[in-house]
């Protein structure tokens, strides 16, 4: 059984072929590339629809968008073969592990890997009501924490932040919402002190200019047992010097220390060819000048840019073009084969576990697949995360 795709539109992306230079000649795309990404209007779509425009009018390649409201909707035609190359979020280190919406019968453990992915001038953090008092997140402790039902990836971002200044969910109050635009109602209307999000984000700009105002505490870079911390409970977060968002600290001059994770992230899976994801990943190297200004967060997709031993691997043909770029080196090649160990130990773990005969109730099945994973990942000495 699979999920089926629902609301899917294809964007067909028109432009100009420009003549072929020295670089374009070294790269060989398909007539065709279609990519996923989140839905239409959403930063990530704006952005992979910026990258297909520079194919067509690079390379002359038709590049085809189809935006999907969910992670399991935008991996579905990658892993179908349906398309090339997907712009996910955080999701992605979902699917490798195997957990939460990828702990179903019809999912599990995915060899999904990485090529480019975008960090900007944002970070992503808990934003703190002003007046509230709190200076920095150990204040936290005994306020309430906004958490929304059925999205587990977003509350495991806030419990990461907690983690920097040591607090649990136990430390906190959580108070659930139904979605995500609802709990960021809920601090401006004082029913939460503290919600995750990104500083760039509208509902962050609407606390900012509320009665209640609007702080981002910082998590300073030399703190290292608390960074050590954050990434015990969230591998995906990276310290990042933010400078653009809605509160004071803000500015190009003094960026505030902060945590932040690559989005989009344009992912494929594993089994693609070396020659087919070397082929896009150059392409959007070569032609970064041809987008990197045509969205939002675009130009965080800069080879220098990228963030290094991340949570996810890389793949083989995406680490050939960023060596070729002088954008990789022996540490990242280390840590990247510790990756795909971790990946092929998951896979196996699932292998097993559905050799046996796990529960037919999906709750109970997803139990039964947390505790096999837990053992794998503890016999193979691996930190398990959930």
């Amino acid at each position: 059984m699979t999920h089926p795709i629902t609301k899917l539109a294809a964007i067909a992306l028109t432009g100009t072929a420009v003549a072929a230079s020295t670089a374009v000649a070294q790269v060989k795309l398909p007539r065709t590339v279609t990519m996923t990404a989140y839905d239409t209007g959403t930063s990530g779509f704006n952005i992979a629809v910026a990258v297909g425009k520079m194919f067509k009018d690079k390379y002359g390649t038709d590049a085809r968008v189809l935006p999907a409201g969910n992670d399991v909707a935008r991996l579905q035609p990658l892993r179908l073969n349906r398309a090339s190359i997907s712009a996910m979020g955080v999701g992605v280190y979902f699917a490798q592990e195997g957990v939460f919406e990828f702990a179903a019968r019809e999912w599990g453990p995915q060899p999904i890997q990485i090529t480019l992915s975008s960090i900007d001038c944002n970070g992503l953090s808990l934003a703190v009501a002003a007046d509230t008092g709190v200076k920095s997140y150990a204040d936290l402790k005994g306020k309430r924490i906004g958490f929304v039902v059925g999205s587990p990836a977003l509350n495991q971002n806030a419990l990461a932040v907690l983690a920097f200044a040591n607090l649990t969910a136990k430390d906190v109050k959580i108070v659930e919402f139904a979605g995500n635009n609802a709990m960021w109602k809920g601090i401006i209307n004082n029913d939460t002190d503290a919600v995750f999000g990104s500083t760039i984000s509208g509902p962050a700009k609407e606390l900012q200019t509320s009665p209640r105002g609007i702080i981002w505490p910082a998590m300073p870079f030399t703190d290292k047992t608390a960074w050590e911390r954050v990434r015990k409970v969230g591998p995906y977060f990276t310290e990042h010097k933010a400078s653009c968002g809605a509160g004071s600290e803000f500015s190009k001059e003094k960026p505030i220390e902060i945590g932040t994770y690559p989005y989009p992230i344009f992912s494929v899976y594993g089994s693609q060819s070396e020659d087919e994801v070397y082929a896009l990943t150059k392409a959007m190297i070569d032609g970064y000048d041809g987008y990197k200004d045509n969205a939002p967060g675009a130009s965080g997709l800069a080879v220098q840019a990228q963030a290094k031993n991340w949570a996810v691997p890389t793949h083989k043909g995406a680490v050939k073009a960023m060596k070729e770029a002088g954008a990789w080196s022996d540490d990242q090649d280390k840590h990247n084969n510790a990756l795909l160990k971790r990946q092929e130990t998951l896979i196996a773990a699932w292998n097993d576990f559905m050799k046996g005969s796990p529960s037919a109730d999906p709750a109970k099945f997803t139990e039964e697949w947390m505790s096999a994973r837990k053992a794998a990942l503890a016999k193979a000495g691996m930190i398990d995360t959930f």
